[in-house]
C-alpha cells in the first residue's frame, strides 16, 4: 500500500491555470468525455484498502486501488457493488468508477454510483485536504460532496480515499429470454416494474428481450413460473458481464456509440441504427451516424437527454460529448467548479467547455 498524498499536494501547489493537470486512474474510461488535456498526474501507485467492516457493509479504499482487486476482496464475504461498475479495461481503478459515475445491468433495481458513496477524502484546487462522509459535511451550500464527486470526471478535485457501501451477493440467480419486438418488450418491462418480481436488470436487442432475476430461490421459482419465458442455463454470468463492459457484439459496431437517457415509459424512438435497452427502458444505447442534433432532439422530445459515448475526438469535439446544460445549471456548475478549483486545474474541458 503507498500513500502518495504529499506527492499529489505538490504537483497541484506547482500547477497553475497555464499548466492544468490530467488525473488518471487506470486509463480505462479515457473515452468517456471529452479528450483529456494537461499534464498527467496518475494515481494508480495511491493504492491500498484501508478499511472493510463486512458486519458493516463498508469499504474504504484509496483511490488508486484496482477495481478488481476490491471486488476479490469483498467476494471473499459473499458481498460486492451492487452496483456493478463497469471496467473498460483491466486497470480501472476505484477512484476512475467514482468519478466515471457508471452503473452496470443491475442500475435500475440497486441504485447509481452515487447512492453508494459514503465519504470521500480529496485534494482540492488549492492543494487542501478535505474529507466529507460519516455525518454528511456539507458546504455552505448545502451539497453533499461526496456524492457530488461521483460523475464529475475529476473536474472538482483529486480524490484520495473513498468509502462505499456494499451488498451481500444474492442466494440465486437466473435469466430468463423471451422473443418480443422493441415495442412489447418496452410494455412488458413497464408493466412487470409495478409488480413484486425480483428483476434485478433487463436487457433488449435484435427482438430478443434478457431478463435477470435474483433474490432467494422460491422467489426466483415463483417468477419463473409467472413469467414464462425461455431460461437462459450455461452463458448467463457471461451475458451479463459481456454488457456490463461493453464487449457484447451490439458495442463491435464502429458507428459512434451513443447514451439515451429517457423516461422508461418512453416509447420505441425512431433512429436510424441499432439499439439496446437496458434498465427497463431508461438507458437505450444507439449506434447511429446519424446528425448529432437529430438525435439529441429526439431524445429530448420524451424528456430524456443523449450523451455520445463513444466516437472519434474530433466528432465529439464538434458536437460536445454532453448535451448543453440549461443557464441555471451551468451556472451552478460553474460555482462549484470555482469553489473546489479556482484556477480551472483540474481535468480542464472534459465535460463541457466552459468547465
Amino acid at each position: 500500500m503507498s500513500d502518495l498524498t504529499e506527492e499529489f499536494r505538490a504537483r497541484i501547489l506547482a500547477a497553475g491555470s497555464a499548466a492544468p493537470l490530467c488525473i488518471r486512474g487506470g486509463g480505462s474510461k479515457d473515452f468517456y468525455g471529452q479528450a483529456p488535456r494537461g499534464a498527467l498526474l496518475e494515481t494508480r501507485a495511491h493504492a491500498g484498502v484501508l478499511a472493510y467492516e463486512p458486519t458493516e457493509l463498508v469499504i474504504t479504499a484509496r483511490s488508486g486501488t484496482p477495481l478488481a482487486a476490491i471486488e476479490a476482496v469483498l467476494a471473499e464475504q459473499g458481498q460486492c457493488l451492487a452496483f456493478e461498475p463497469p471496467r473498460f479495461g483491466a486497470d480501472s481503478t476505484i477512484g476512475g468508477v467514482v468519478a466515471a459515475g457508471l452503473s452496470g445491468p443491475r442500475r435500475v433495481s440497486a441504485g447509481a454510483v452515487r447512492d453508494f458513496v459514503l465519504g470521500v477524502k480529496m485534494l482540492d484546487g488549492a492543494a487542501r485536504e478535505l474529507s466529507f462522509g460519516g455525518q454528511v459535511m456539507k458546504n455552505v451550500a448545502g451539497y453533499d460532496v461526496s456524492r457530488v464527486m461521483a460523475g464529475s470526471l475529476g473536474t472538482l478535485g483529486l480524490l484520495l480515499e473513498i468509502s462505499l457501501k456494499v451488498l451481500p451477493r444474492p442466494v440465486a440467480e437466473a435469466t430468463l429470454r423471451f422473443e418480443l419486438p422493441q415495442a412489447a418488450a418496452l410494455d412488458k418491462l413497464n408493466r412487470w416494474a409495478g409488480q413484486p418480481l425480483p428483476i434485478v436488470a433487463s436487457a433488449w436487442a435484435d427482438g430478443e428481450l434478457t431478463l435477470r432475476l435474483a433474490g432467494a430461490r422460491a422467489a426466483i421459482a415463483a417468477a419463473e413460473q409467472e413469467l414464462g419465458g425461455a431460461k437462459v442455463g450455461a452463458g448467463e454470468t457471461a451475458f451479463w458481464t459481456e454488457l456490463r463492459d461493453q464487449r457484447a457484439p451490439f458495442f463491435a459496431d464502429e458507428r459512434p456509440l451513443w447514451r439515451l437517457s429517457v423516461p422508461s415509459i418512453a416509447p420505441v424512438i425512431d433512429l436510424p441504427g441499432a439499439t439496446l435497452i437496458e434498465w427497463g427502458g431508461a438507458q437505450r444505447w444507439l449506434r447511429s451516424s446519424a446528425p448529432a442534433e437529430d438525435i439529441r432532439a429526439a431524445a429530448a422530445k420524451v424528456g430524456g437527454s443523449a450523451t455520445l459515448f463513444r466516437a472519434d475526438p474530433a466528432l465529439k469535439a464538434a458536437v460536445g460529448a454532453f448535451t448543453a446544460l440549461p443557464l441555471p445549471v451551468l451556472n451552478l456548475q460553474r460555482r462549484l467548479k470555482q469553489t473546489f478549483d479556482p484556477h480551472g486545474i483540474f481535468n480542464p474541458g472534459r465535460m463541457y467547455a466552459e468547465l
